[in-house]
């Protein structure tokens, strides 16, 4: 009994120091994305504009022209997360 326990726990300490599949990663990373836009997305209008972006994703201003490659003037929660993939 005492080398079964001692065995699970040892297993569990190198699962947990693995690191996560890359498909649990983007979901994650996604879902962050997703989380921020949200709270900059003032109006609720599911688009990021410039000056959404400007106070609350600075990474994704300084960004939005490139981002923004169809010169829309604003992003959706998909595109950034497309970028975030590349």
């Amino acid at each position: 009994m005492y080398f079964i326990k001692n065995t699970l726990i040892w297993a569990a300490c190198v699962l947990s120091a693995l690191p996560m599949s890359a498909s649990a990663d983007n979901a994650s990373r996604n879902q962050e994305i997703a989380e921020r836009f949200a709270k900059c997305d003032t109006n609720r209008d599911g688009k990021l504009t410039r000056d959404e972006a400007k106070g609350c994703m600075p990474r994704i201003y300084s960004h939005f022209d490139y981002i923004d490659s169809s010169k829309k003037g604003y992003l959706t929660v998909a595109e950034i997360q497309a970028v975030a993939d590349n």
